[in-house]
């Protein structure tokens, strides 16, 4: 198993890395790790402890990936998420509003740039089907955390892919 998963990310920043060579912009996006659910009144959890060792999986998942701008929207569950690879990248996290009009005019924004996004079950996947112009991708199920979203736009049709991190 541990293999198979070495085999699947060296073939993943393979391909990650030439897409980063080819002057395109590279989006990754994934959803927050896990949060804490004790108390369904806060609108604001931080992450747990199964979420916090999620958060520092990614860093190590997308450490050879070199970032330009990593955001993540305004939120302790999805600021924590990104904060070990924003600190591995020495960037800081910008924070967004998901909206229709943020997602339209992010390709043309972000020309040429590698960026990672972390959003939410129900704004992640919107976010891809906006930039590959396609309601291809539904919500992400409220016990999966662990999907990693590639966008790569190079030409008139961005490709995608959604990879499924296996822990």
């Amino acid at each position: 198993m541990i293999k198979r998963n070495l085999y699947l990310i060296i073939f993943l920043l393979s391909f990650f890395s030439f897409a980063q060579n080819e002057n395109c912009t590279s989006v990754f996006l994934i959803r927050h790790a896990e949060k804490v659910r004790h108390n369904l009144e806060n609108k604001n959890p931080h992450l747990n402890y199964a979420g916090i060792l999620r958060a520092d999986k990614w860093k190590d998942v997308l450490k050879h990936i070199k970032f330009d701008k990593i955001l993540s929207t305004n939120l302790y569950r999805t600021l924590e998420t990104a904060n070990p690879i924003s600190k591995t990248n020495n960037l800081k996290i910008t924070t967004y509003i998901p909206s229709e009009e943020f997602y339209n005019n992010f390709i043309q924004e972000n020309n040429g740039k590698t960026i990672l996004v972390v959003g939410h079950s129900n704004t992640t996947p919107f976010f891809v089907n906006s930039l590959i112009e396609n309601n291809f991708y539904n919500e992400i199920e409220d016990n999966n955390n662990g999907n990693l979203y590639f966008v790569s736009q190079c030409g008139d049709s961005p490709p995608n892919h959604v990879l499924y991190y296996i822990n």
